[in-house]
């Protein structure tokens, strides 16, 4: 059924595999098809700076090509019908614009041209690569997708965005249909300090269609935190399936490359099938086949070898779907978040025996405060006394940010803290007794400044690395305490991604999420048999990114 899950606990696996026959009950209802990631370690050019000629630079990306021979027909035996390569993975990266040259093929235009390269191998001059990806996919009779160095002869005349040395160069990804045939080229619009590539002066928006589960989209990387294309391929194309090679360095609590993988997929109702490089110096793992409600992934900081995933998973084109007598009971619609009642959740309490009004109403329009003895001032007015106390509001500095931040200092408690216009809630209760592990309620609003410019709205309940506040926000993959809780914010956008991440990279969904009549967007999870080590809600304002 699936190959190379690790990182889970028995009863983890357990809970994968029931979901995939039994959540939801359509899931053995609807068509389906083999998909496959792989994770590669990647041969890299020690001196990425120094310039190599063609033959130099071909005999370097042979090297990793090979293992991709190896593994397509890996991926092929298991049944796969469609293989994702990781960004990067064919030549590696920290290149300059001059010292890639050697590495960069032409990729024709898909939609103008039409060429099998492994069976017309003579029609462009200086395509070896290409021709080798084509025939991985004619061979082993599965769709293939690839990402590659690109080059395209402009004229400074007749184009003012062409580059000074005539040509641009761009980070390509490739897609070729089961006979080998090209059937897209996406150029990265999003780029990463990546000295060597040209963003592509018009933003495309590429899919592709396979027989065997319809449409998927095509974007690369960074490209994941951005409205165009990633988010515009969902909500402008209504894509609902996405094919995403990536060189993701690794960076907790917020984003580790599988933490958001499962955050986008799980928030825009989509299936990502995501190929990350392997790079252990640089941070860089973490890849999975991902729908809604499931997921097979691997994040190995230690081993040394590649790793290959292999899944059956649902079919989510909405016009198969409908062809095929199926709804979207498969899948909510995108960032409209998911609700659904836990089993043995009655109508007096919750599992834990915590009141249902202390979860607020999701549908009452003046939520009603808490059932407890805590308070919000959010929600309502609030008593006078030792009991009320505002909290401790400290700041620390969060993946580059200036998050405010409350502690959490009892074992179950109802706090507030606001960042600008930007509150956040939380519920909480410590589901395993008191230990010495300090968790803090972080707000942050504003402009991200570093590695990348874009605005966020974040509300992040996060385990800190140390006993000090300054500890809060610091990187870890590793917590003993189990919190139940309710975390919400009264974000701006809806564009807002849920994410739950456990002791050692276990990865997890909310028991129920979506945005109140009240306009607070929320989740809440209760029962995690893992120490908690983030939860957040994501906030992505891609309007304000240019402000």
């Amino acid at each position: 059924m699936c190959l190379g899950i690790i990182n889970m606990s028995p009863l983890r696996l357990a809970v994968l595999w029931l979901s995939m026959f039994a959540l939801p009950s359509a899931l053995t209802e609807t068509p389906s098809y083999v998909a496959a990631v792989y994770e590669h370690l990647v041969v890299l050019n020690p001196n990425p700076r120094v310039a190599l000629g063609r033959r130099a630079a071909l005999e370097h990306m042979q090297k990793n090509l090979v293992v991709f021979e190896e593994q397509a027909a890996l991926a092929a035996r298991q049944g796969a019908q469609i293989l994702v390569f990781p960004e990067d993975a064919i030549q590696g990266f920290n290149f300059t614009r001059a010292s890639i040259a050697g590495y960069l093929e032409a990729v024709p235009d898909p939609t103008v041209v039409i060429w099998n390269p492994c069976s017309e191998r003579d029609r462009f001059p200086d395509t070896e690569v290409l021709q080798r990806l084509s025939c991985m996919a004619r061979k082993n009779s599965l769709y293939l997708v690839a990402n590659m160095a690109a080059v395209q002869v402009c004229n400074s005349t007749a184009d003012a965005h062409c580059p000074p040395d005539g040509r641009y160069q761009f980070n390509t990804n490739v897609v070729f249909a089961s006979d080998g045939s090209l059937v897209a080229r996406y150029r990265k619009q999003n780029l990463y300090f990546e000295a060597a590539f040209d963003k592509p002066p018009q933003m495309e928006l590429v899919t592709f269609s396979t027989p065997f589960a319809g449409r998927f989209g095509v974007f690369t990387c960074f490209d994941i935190l951005f409205r165009e294309p990633a988010v515009a391929l969902v909500e402008d194309l209504g894509v609902r399936q996405l094919v995403y090679p990536t060189a993701w360095m690794n960076q907790l609590p917020l984003l580790a490359a599988v933490q958001f993988q499962r955050s986008f997929s799980h928030a825009a109702a989509v299936t990502v099938l995501a190929a990350n490089v392997r790079a252990l110096g640089l941070g860089m793992t973490g890849s999975g086949i991902f729908t809604p409600w499931q997921e097979v992934h691997q994040h190995d900081m230690v081993g040394e070898t590649g790793r290959l995933l292999v899944s059956r998973v649902p079919v989510l084109d909405p016009d198969r779907m409908a062809r095929g007598g199926e709804s979207t009971r498969l899948a909510w619609l995108p960032f409209s978040g998911h609700r659904k009642r836990e089993p043995g959740l009655g109508e007096a309490g919750d599992a834990h025996g915590w009141p249902r009004e202390a979860w607020h109403s999701v549908d009452d329009s003046t939520p009603r405060g808490p059932a407890t003895e805590y308070c919000s001032p959010v929600f309502e007015h609030c008593p006078v006394g030792p009991a009320y106390e505002t909290p401790v509001v400290f700041h620390s500095i969060m993946m580059y940010d200036n998050f405010t931040l409350v502690p959490l200092q009892d074992t179950k408690g109802n706090l507030t803290v606001c960042d600008g216009s930007l509150c956040c809630h939380l519920l909480f209760k410590r589901a395993t007794a008191p230990s010495t592990e300090l968790y803090a309620l972080g707000a942050f609003q504003g402009l991200h400044v570093v590695h990348g410019t874009y605005y966020l709205e974040v509300c992040a309940l996060v385990k800190c690395t140390g006993p000090d506040f300054a500890s809060c926000g610091g990187e870890t993959e590793h917590a003993q305490t189990q919190i139940d809780f309710r975390l919400e914010g009264n974000f701006s956008s809806r564009h807002v991604f849920p994410g739950i991440l456990g002791n050692g990279m276990v990865l997890d969904i909310p028991d129920e999420s979506g945005k109140k009549s009240d306009g607070w967007v929320y989740m809440r999870r209760s029962g995690m048999t893992a120490g908690l080590v983030t939860a957040t809600l994501y906030s992505r304002v891609y309007e304000k990114d240019n402000s």
